[in-house]
Formats: structure tokens, sequence, C-alpha cells
């Protein structure tokens, strides 16, 4: 299991570091992908990230899931790269795997998907959404493959539920003990 997870300025920290954190607890390889390059990324809290490699550098490798954590600054920014907005739309075209939380929704409407899809977002970004085919408000919303998610607050939810979507329940399960969740 391969997934991809593009950071850059301004990136929210608590969804980027729990989606990479649950996910290789899982036992998938992360791709942590800098958008501007390898060099460190300065999150929204002022938390530096560094990624594993830059998003140019790995955009065309094969991933069984792209996630995007949100952050206004980075979903301003992710919005901006036409490489990832492409691949997006071929992801989606093909059934595969993509995630966004916070904000981040608004990368899939900038990648002209979000007009198919029932999704939810951060409620300060419903407004860009208004494009969507259903907006919704559940911590975790599921459609087509592609899952999204409200906020800093439901991370670990949206993380947890791309392992079981994924990886299955049983996984999951491990997961959570290992978190002490259940």
């Amino acid at each position: 299991m391969r997934v991809l997870v593009p950071i850059a300025e301004g990136v929210e920290e608590i969804e980027a570091v729990t989606v990479i954190d649950v996910l290789r607890r899982a036992g998938a390889e992360v791709v942590v992908a800098g958008v501007d390059g390898a060099g460190p990324v300065t999150a929204s809290r002022g938390v530096r990230l560094l990624p594993d490699a830059a998003l140019a550098d790995v955009l065309g490798d094969a991933y069984d899931l792209v996630a995007l954590p949100g952050g206004l600054g980075q979903t301003e920014r992710l919005c901006r790269e036409a490489a990832l907005l492409d691949l997006l739309r071929r992801r989606f075209a093909a059934g595969q795997w993509i995630a966004a939380v916070c904000a981040a929704p608004r990368v899939l409407a900038a990648a002209g998907i979000a007009s198919n899809l029932a999704l939810t977002s951060h409620p300060s970004q419903a407004e860009h959404l208004a494009g969507a085919r259903e907006y919704r408000t559940e911590v975790v919303v599921e459609d087509q493959r592609v899952v999204t998610s409200r906020s800093a607050g439901t991370a670990l939810a949206w993380s947890l539920h791309l392992v079981e979507r994924l990886l299955g329940p049983e996984k999951r399960r491990e997961v959570e003990g290992g978190l002490a969740l259940g």
C-alpha cells in the first residue's frame, strides 16, 4: 500500500501528521511530498515538517491513495498545482482512492471533480463547495472512492476510515488498539 501526501506552506499540522502517522502504523508506505521542493515546510501553526521528496520527483509514481491535508495556505497552493490537479482528475476517472480534509476538498473543486461528489469540509469552506453534487456535515463522507472529512478535530476519524477502507476492519482495530482507543 503506497500513499502520497502532498504538503505545502500552511498545511494543517494535525491533519498532515495524523494521516501520515496512522497510515504508517497500519503498514502503508507513505510518501510525504513537498509541493515546492524537498525542503522544510512551515505548517499553519509554525511546526516545520520535512518532506521525503519533492512532489515533482514522485508525482508519476503509482499510489493506492492520494491524501490531501488541509490548511488554508496548503489548500490555496494545491489549487494552483496543475500537475496535482491533473493527477486527481485521472484518479477520479479511474475510480482510484482520493482523500481530503478540512479546506482541502476545495482542491477537488479546483480539479473539476467536486460536482460529481457528495462531500464535506470545514464549515468555513462550505461556500467554496457550493458546486458539489451534495454537501454534507457528517464527520467523514465517502463517495465514489473519495473520502472527505471536516477538520483537524476529525483527522483521526478520517485517517482510521482510510485504514479500514484500504486495509480492512481488522487492520483498523489493530491500529486503534495500538492507539488505546478501544
